[in-house]
């Protein structure tokens, strides 16, 4: 393996050795005193497809079930809340969808720290079987009608358990991914997790305007909507066999030979690498939203805010999709080539520019405007989810890598990605303007703006150890 392990003379987290390029055996000191790995790792291709597919699937299986919930939800809300009035009903059934984020920066924590001190692998062998069993279960849960209250509680729940299960899904997969990469073409490996990612909720798309265009209404509200999450099982059990079939890293299983695995990464993450942890959170802000709002949320909101029928709703928000999985490994590339922080930059300033003037033409209720404003802005979110992967990756060294990803991408997301269905409903019905989510969307951008702004450029530079 040409891949080197940490310095045996490395004195521990945060202490520097300024101004030396001493080379070891073990690994090489750069000018700011990080100890950091050169680009190869030694992984052959054979290994390097199988850790795509096993990073694919599990993420995969995730926001599948994030996107049929999201897009069935007008359905689920006359399941479990049928004494609530339509928009009552809805704002309960996104209210149980945030709910269950508040749960993931407890997740991150503990898949951070289990990913770090034991192994990426176990982590995402673990994460992937919780996550299928639950969605699994969430086709069995009877209605209001049948059991009352405990309906939306086991519902809630189910998706508690979803939430601590999938807040160990992108970071480890992220890093699972970045720590296999040929080291100059890091930003394209880690955008098979957006690309999954979305590659979930296009088909959950998909499933969705299937069964509202082939069922009754009360066929889809009987037993339709379950049809979905039973896919979760035989799916969840594939992505688990593929990844126990694995080997850990070459760099964390090197950390692991030299003892150098950090015991508590959690508190080395925030005693030493808290600027970093700051500036991730900030920089997640847009994805956060802008995911949520443009892939998760839109079928909804052009419903039920706009009128547009469900079905070309549905459809609407599948082209985005695919616009953004023909996109996002572009972005992947352009990040390796030109720098990460350029296009989470480019990312901010078209979002804060663009968003409001989108969502106006949305307003037209023109289906080819509607399309074509849908491309758009799948196209604007891969410049920001394209990249971020790599990005949050490479700001944080190995040792608290997948606590520093878990941590800060769950933390936006608990407090403002969950959220957003709700808070976009929220917004609409205070102002009874339409363009809010539009004005929420542009802000979080300007948050992320000033968060990458201040954070430094990492796509050159070997992958740090310390």
């Amino acid at each position: 393996m040409n891949h080197e392990t940490p310095s045996p003379a490395f004195a521990g987290p945060g202490v520097e050795q300024h101004g030396t390029h001493d080379k070891t055996r073990a690994g090489r000191t750069t000018m700011n005193g990080h100890t950091s790995v050169p680009a190869g790792n030694g992984a052959d291709k054979d290994t390097r497809r199988r850790v795509i597919a096993a990073s694919f699937i599990g993420n995969f299986v995730e926001w599948f079930d994030y996107a049929v919930y999201g897009y069935l939800a007008v359905t689920i809300a006359t399941v479990f809340f049928p004494e609530s009035d339509p928009q009552t009903g809805l704002l309960l059934t996104f209210a149980l969808f945030a709910i269950s984020f508040l749960v993931r920066p407890l997740g991150g924590f503990i898949w951070g720290h289990i990913g770090d001190k034991v192994g990426r692998r176990t982590a995402l062998s673990l994460s992937i079987l919780i996550m299928s069993a639950a969605t699994f279960c969430i086709a069995l849960i009877p209605g209001y009608d049948t059991i009352g209250i405990w309906a939306p509680v086991l519902l809630l729940m189910i998706r508690v358990v979803q939430g601590f299960s999938a807040s160990g899904e992108y970071a480890g997969a992220s890093a699972f991914l970045v720590e296999y990469a040929p080291g100059n073409r890091r930003g394209l490996y880690a955008a098979v997790v957006p690309a999954s990612t979305a590659a979930g909720l296009l088909l959950g798309s998909l499933i969705a305007a299937l069964l509202t265009g082939l069922l009754s209404p009360e066929a889809l509200h009987s037993w339709g909507w379950r049809l979905p999450f039973l896919l979760a099982a035989p799916m969840g059990l594939i992505g688990r066999y593929i990844r126990t079939k694995l080997e850990d890293t070459p760099v964390f299983r090197e950390l692991e030979a030299e003892d150098h695995a950090d015991k508590a990464p959690v508190s080395s993450l925030f005693r030493n690498h808290w600027r970093q942890l700051l500036q991730a959170v900030g920089a997640v802000l847009l994805n956060a939203v802008g995911f949520y709002v443009i892939l998760s949320y839109m079928p909804t909101y052009l419903s039920s805010e706009l009128g547009l029928g469900e079905t070309e709703s549905f459809l609407a928000t599948t082209v985005a999709l695919t616009t953004y999985i023909g996109f996002i490994f572009l972005t992947g590339m352009l990040s390796d080539r030109y720098g990460r922080k350029k296009v989470l930059i480019a990312a901010s300033v078209s979002f804060i520019l663009l968003t409001v003037p989108a969502f106006a033409l949305l307003g037209t209720g023109n289906f080819l405007v509607i399309v074509l404003v849908q491309i758009l802005l799948g196209a604007m979110l891969t410049l920001n989810d394209g990249t971020l992967p790599s990005f949050l990756a490479e700001m944080f060294p190995t040792r608290v890598r997948y606590s520093g990803f878990a941590v800060s991408f769950n933390l936006s997301n608990a407090l403002f990605g969950g959220t957003a269905p709700f808070v976009a409903t929220l917004l609409i019905g205070i102002t009874a303007n339409n363009l809010a989510p539009a004005w929420y969307l542009a802000l979080a951008a300007l948050v992320s703006l000033v968060a990458v702004s201040l954070s430094r450029e990492t796509c050159k530079e070997p992958l740090r150890h310390d």
